[in-house]
């Protein structure tokens, strides 16, 4: 018997519950798991009454809102990655009057990586080490990633008067150029992760650059 959870009512001499939640909501058991999830510990290891035990509710609860601890993964990484496109979206918004969307956007990036608020390095971690289910979940993500760089590439290269070749590819490339070199500065120190920042805005230049100059006829 749980001993912390599960005492006898002296009156009716029934077993009542102590310290459970009556009942939690998806975003309780959504910030549950990721309570639980760190640097060194995926998504996959996580068990569902580990899940039940961090939200304080019974293990049944969960099944109010979830059919399966794979299902509550694949929203947390939906959760995750909207979080962050809203975060470097505004970040982008406020740059374009500013300064560089390059920089300013790799800056959140890292930014986001010094915070350690779980979101991005789930999203990292799940990308390159998860599931085949996690690693779709997540590539669906780096997806809407893409489309929002490309339709502001877009934007900011008629308000210079310049075009790119196939943005969509530009756009795809600088996406997963950035997620690649934050998975490998996410146990890095900030300086090493400034380090790479500044080599991969470097690399984002010469892609914008390339892809300004050139047309279907062009061959390397």
């Amino acid at each position: 018997m749980d001993l912390v959870n599960n005492l006898v009512d002296e009156q009716t001499g029934k077993t009542k519950n102590v310290g459970r939640k009556a009942s939690i909501t998806k975003e309780e058991l959504i910030q549950a798991a990721l309570n639980l999830i760190g640097p060194e510990k995926s998504i996959a290891s996580l068990s569902l009454r580990e899940v039940a035990r961090e939200a304080g509710i019974a293990p049944n609860s969960f099944y109010r809102h979830f059919k399966d601890i794979d299902e509550l993964a694949i929203e947390l990484i939906t959760q995750a990655a909207t979080a962050l496109r809203s975060i470097i979206r505004q970040a982008r918004l406020e740059a374009s009057k500013q300064k560089s969307i390059i920089r300013t956007s790799v800056e959140i990036f890292i930014r986001q990586l010094d915070a350690d608020e779980g979101y991005l390095s789930l999203l990292l971690r799940e990308g390159y080490t998860g599931s085949a289910n996690f690693k779709a979940a997540v590539d669906q993500q780096l997806h809407y990633f893409q489309q929002e760089l490309q339709e502001d590439l877009i934007r900011l290269e008629h308000i210079h008067g310049t075009a790119l070749y196939r943005p969509d590819i530009v756009a795809q490339a600088i996406t997963r150029l950035v997620f690649n070199m934050g998975a490998h500065v996410i146990h890095r120190s900030h300086e090493e992760r400034m380090q790479m920042a500044e080599e991969t805005m470097i690399m984002i230049r010469m892609i914008i650059q390339g892809a300004r100059g050139m047309s279907p006829e062009h061959t390397i």
